[in-house]
């Protein structure tokens, strides 16, 4: 879809994708993926375990039930998200998937690593008798459904809008307009939005600017994960009121303690001062960027293909080495001096893990081919890079 919307792009002449933007999103969802290995486990374990345990009812596998489950599962979906926007720690988690500038496809893969809270909302769920696996298929549909709204090329549909998310009632979501800020928070349906009065319809008249009002003006991938962490921790550490310094963490978001906002008042730019964050780089670090995505979401599919017949040891540390990548990546498009030095050891250090794992041997001559040629584009684009600005 990703492909056929960079179709419409070209036939169309639009200026929907910035490539370092785009790439940064398709490197957090391979992040996100790396983390949600090693924390998955728990809350899939606690609904399991509340399920098994005290639920009220045994729910029949009835297609009647199914739909109940997916409906249940998106009216939940609906408050998770919420309470994304609106409790300081759950959009500390969320804010990665709004730190996009752009929109398109790519945007629907930036997610977040640190979601932890979410499962809590599901766990009525699990007391009213829902299976486990149940959820997950709900949620997966759910989640699958969710893709395809995160574009510019749709429009429009008409009645669809009353009832359902849209590309349209979407974009509004991921805006940094005013009108439009912590609005639209529906999955599947739209209907949560219109009953608890947080829609807002996209308006000819305000065209939607979007990103978040704080900007985090980096391709890093773990920038983008702890940013507001860290803001938060600096909050609390820094207030003189021990309830503060609790109670931060769960106040409405953008909430600091008054002490701390009188001494270290912030500042967000207006909507008018708006100006997208991009490094200038050659075609040939785009490229390079493109390829290692390639290679690592090739590297991501063959490792959870056969993550269960890994050893522990392994399996961290794959994640590491890949979760690595992505900063790399990052390092690289952002033009710091330091990404030569770390991808002269990064690289052929994956030439040779893929030579001596025991990995199939098209994989192994695809993943070594391209690195070699992602690595030449490099040096390459390195050496254009020497004279150029840093920052447009």
């Amino acid at each position: 879809m990703i492909a056929l919307e960079l179709i419409a792009e070209k036939v169309r002449g639009t200026n929907y994708y910035q490539a370092s933007d785009a790439i940064t999103s398709l490197n957090l969802g391979v992040l996100s993926r790396m983390s949600g290995i090693l924390q998955a486990f728990v809350p899939f374990a606690l609904y399991a375990a509340v399920y098994d345990s005290v639920s009220l009812f045994e729910m029949p596998n009835h297609w009647a039930i199914w739909v109940l489950a997916f409906v249940l599962y998106d009216f939940t979906y609906y408050w998770v998200h919420r309470f994304g926007h609106e409790m300081n720690v759950m959009w500390a988690a969320h804010v990665v998937h709004h730190s996009s500038e752009e929109y398109n496809l790519t945007t629907a893969l930036r997610q977040t690593s640190t979601s932890f809270l979410s499962v809590l909302f599901y766990i009525p769920m699990a007391v009213l008798g829902f299976d486990p696996l149940m959820l997950l298929t709900v949620g997966s549909l759910n989640l699958i459904y969710q893709f395809w709204v995160h574009t510019r090329h749709i429009g429009k549909l008409g009645w669809y809008e009353l009832f359902f998310v849209t590309p349209s009632n979407h974009r509004v979501h991921h805006a940094q307009n005013d009108i439009y800020i912590d609005k639209n928070y529906g999955g599947f349906f739209i209907l949560w939005d219109r009953l608890f009065n947080t829609f807002q319809e996209e308006l000819d008249e305000q065209p939607v600017v979007f990103g978040i009002t704080g900007a985090i003006s980096s391709w890093n991938p773990f920038w983008a994960n702890i940013q507001v962490y860290k803001q938060l921790w600096v909050d609390a550490s820094l207030t003189n009121n021990w309830w503060h310094k609790v109670t931060i963490w769960f106040r409405r978001t953008g909430w600091r303690p008054p002490d701390v906002e009188a001494r270290f008042p912030t500042r967000k730019a207006a909507l008018s001062e708006f100006k997208k964050f991009n490094v200038v780089i050659p075609n040939s670090i785009k490229v390079y960027g493109v390829v290692h995505y390639i290679v690592l979401a090739a590297l991501v599919l063959t490792f959870l293909v056969n993550i269960t017949s890994m050893t522990s040891l392994s399996v961290l540390g794959c994640t590491v080495f890949i979760a690595f990548s992505t900063y790399a990546i990052g390092v690289v498009l952002e033009n710091l001096s330091h990404a030569t030095i770390i991808e002269w050891v990064r690289v052929p250090a994956l030439i040779v893990a893929m030579l001596v794992l025991p990995v199939p041997l098209w994989l192994t001559a695809v993943v070594v081919s391209m690195s070699a040629f992602s690595f030449l584009l490099l040096v390459i684009g390195r050496r254009e890079m020497l004279s150029a600005p840093a920052i447009s």
